[in-house]
């Protein structure tokens, strides 16, 4: 059935039918972000696919002297894995480790979006006959698929290194398992959409303003100085003007609302470019306002703040969590990055 949504965004794809669609370098990149928010476990990430990898998509450092590591191995095939499209990277493997160019991982994960079949799945929970079965076929799939400028043939030196060495690292984790994972990351809502997840409650702001809102509150200051026709030497002068006193409570618990949906914006998404892009909306939203004639700068306050909850956004990637405590507070947030003045 045609809906409004599916003219919109076209047709939805379950995660899983998606990843068969990424090209090898997509693939690439959707294992390193993976790989990348197993952080409790990697010091380092870092994604070496391409022309001279030997063998290395994705490669994860344990330590910070990079001696214990593994290896994520990226097959973007239309099929699930089968024997013959591992052989080689295996003989890489057994290659490079024998001539000292890096030293055999910790673990070695082959990733495909369909996983492994049933031959190389069995091979991997098998690792003696995972070894016997690269001894039988070096000659077919590996001696001229290591390197392009030589062949690599089975020497007894490079027959005993691969006795020697450990097949029970060789693991194929199921798509599933990786989609799952991957869940977990900030590219996640990027890649798959579904939404973001709920907010928290922003905290309260502290009775006394942090040195961070020092130049926020103290432009509120000026307006309402601006207003009373005096000047307000600091927050305590306001205690007998309860309207400008609520006015400055009210203010800073926006402020501290908007702060804490940039920190949402940081913990939910790739980076915080949604949350700059929705600060510049509402500035430029506001400007207007801004420049227009006000009987004083506490006047113009309130207008420039009224102004901003009642923007048309409709774009941003925030637009479903933005709040109008939010938008009052990227306004007071506008003013401490002195790029708004309530007083001229």
């Amino acid at each position: 059935m045609v809906t409004a949504e599916t003219v919109a965004h076209g047709q939805w794809f379950r995660p899983g039918n998606l990843i068969r669609l990424y090209s090898a370098d997509e693939w690439e990149e959707f294992i390193e972000e993976w790989v990348d928010s197993l952080e409790d476990e990697y010091a380092e990430v870092q994604r070496l696919g391409g022309a001279g990898d030997m063998g290395r998509d994705v490669v994860a450092y344990v330590d910070e002297e990079g001696t214990t590591w593994d290896n994520y191995q990226c097959k973007h095939y239309g099929n699930r894995l089968m024997p013959t499209d591992v052989w080689a990277e295996l003989g890489k493997l057994m290659h490079f480790t024998f001539v000292g160019e890096y030293t055999y991982p910790r673990r070695y994960f082959f990733v495909a979006p369909q996983g492994a079949g049933t031959t190389l799945s069995n091979y991997l929970r098998r690792p003696s006959q995972l070894r016997t079965a690269l001894l039988d076929n070096w000659d077919r799939y590996c001696k001229d698929c290591i390197t392009s400028t030589a062949a690599i043939e089975l020497t007894p030196e490079l027959r005993a290194h691969i006795d020697g060495a450990d097949f029970s690292i060789f693991k194929a984790p199921p798509p599933r398992e990786i989609i799952e994972q991957h869940a977990k990351t900030k590219a996640h809502i990027t890649r798959f959409g579904g939404g973001l997840p709920p907010r928290g409650t922003a905290p309260l702001p502290p009775v006394t303003p942090a040195p961070t809102e020092a130049v926020y509150v103290r432009c509120l200051l000026d307006a309402y100085g601006d207003h009373l026709g005096s000047s307000i030497a600091d927050v305590a002068a306001l205690v007998s003007h309860i309207e400008l006193h609520e006015h400055l409570h009210e203010s800073r618990v926006d402020f501290y609302s908007a702060e804490a949906l940039r920190t949402f914006t940081r913990d939910t998404l790739p980076d915080e470019r949604p949350f700059e892009d929705l600060k510049e909306e509402i500035r430029v939203g506001i400007m207007d306002e801004i420049r227009r004639r006000h009987p004083d700068g506490y006047e113009r306050v309130l207008c420039a703040t009224r102004t901003a909850r009642s923007l048309a956004i409709t774009s941003n990637a925030l637009v479903t969590r933005v709040t109008a405590r939010d938008r009052g507070g990227i306004c007071h947030q506008l003013a401490n990055d002195n790029k708004v003045r309530w007083v001229r």
